[in-house]
C-alpha cells in the first residue's frame, strides 16, 4: 500500500469521515435483465473496492448504508438472500479487514436480524476491535429516526433513574447516545443512483456534511469516481454557519 495520495488530492483537505448511500443495485440488475440479488452481489464487489480505496487514501471512517429499516418492505425472498449475502461477505472479507487494520462497527437495531448474521457481525466486530485504521461502520437494519428515538430512550432511562438531570440533556449528550458515538461527524456524504434525498440516513450527523450525488449506479461506482467526489469536496468552502474571513 502506498503512503502517497493521488496528485489531484490535497492531503490537508481529506474528509475524515465519508458516508455512502449505496443506491442502484436493483436498477442495475434490471438494466442487465437479471434478478435483484445479482445486482446486490455485484454491488458487494464495489463495496470491497471502495473500502480498499478508503484504506489507501487513509480515510479515518467510512459508513455504508447497508440495509435500512424500510428495506424490510422488499420481497421476502430478496431480503433473505441479501441477509445471506451480507453474512457471507463479512466472513469472506474478515481476513482482509484484519490485514488492512480495519475496525468494523455495526450501527442499527439488532432486533429482526437473523441469528446467523448477528453471529457473523459479532465475530467481525470482536476480531477487529483492536484495529486502529479505517473504522468501517455498517448501517444494517438502520433508520435515522429510529436511532434518535433509541438515543432518547437511553437518556430518558438515565433521567428517570436520577443519574442524569434533565437540564444536562444537551446536544453533546444526545450525540453520545447515538449509534455513531465516538466517530467524527461525516464530512462528505455520497449518494449513488441519482436520487436527491438522504433516505433517513444519519439525519443528526450530517447537519454540516457536504453532499455529492452521482447518477452512477452502485455496481458501476469505482475508485476513480470516489476520488472525484473527494476532489470536489476539497473545493468546497465549509463555513459551518459562519463566514469565510476575507
Amino acid at each position: 500500500m502506498s503512503n502517497s495520495l493521488p496528485a489531484d488530492l490535497d492531503p490537508r483537505k481529506m474528509p475524515r469521515h465519508i458516508a455512502v448511500i449505496m443506491d442502484g443495485n436493483r436498477r442495475w440488475a434490471k438494466q442487465q435483465g437479471w434478478g435483484a440479488i445479482r445486482g446486490h452481489t455485484v454491488g458487494a464487489r464495489t463495496t470491497r473496492d471502495i473500502i480498499q480505496e478508503c484504506v489507501d487514501l487513509h480515510i479515518c471512517a467510512l459508513t455504508l448504508y447497508t440495509f435500512s429499516t424500510e428495506n424490510w418492505k422488499r420481497p421476502r425472498q430478496e431480503v433473505a438472500a441479501l441477509m445471506r449475502l451480507i453474512a457471507r461477505n463479512l466472513d469472506d472479507e474478515l481476513p482482509s479487514m484484519k490485514s488492512n487494520n480495519i475496525r468494523v462497527r455495526h450501527i442499527g437495531r439488532r432486533d429482526g436480524l437473523p441469528d446467523y448474521l448477528l453471529r457473523q457481525i459479532d465475530r467481525s466486530v470482536s476480531q477487529t476491535q483492536s484495529n486502529n485504521g479505517l473504522t468501517l461502520s455498517l448501517a444494517l437494519n438502520y433508520g435515522g429516526r429510529a436511532e434518535i428515538a433509541d438515543a432518547f430512550q437511553t437518556l430518558l432511562r438515565e433521567v428517570q433513574s436520577g443519574a442524569l438531570p434533565p437540564a444536562a440533556v444537551d446536544e453533546a449528550r444526545i450525540e453520545a447516545a447515538l449509534y455513531t458515538s465516538g466517530l467524527p461527524e461525516p464530512d462528505l456524504m455520497i449518494r449513488t443512483g441519482g436520487e436527491m434525498r438522504i433516505s433517513n440516513f444519519l439525519p443528526w450527523q450530517i447537519a454540516y456534511a457536504e453532499l455529492w450525488v452521482t447518477p452512477t449506479l452502485w455496481p458501476d461506482f469505482a475508485p476513480p469516481e470516489l476520488r472525484r467526489a473527494i476532489a470536489d469536496f476539497q473545493t468546497r468552502e465549509r463555513r459551518f454557519g459562519g463566514v469565510i474571513a476575507e
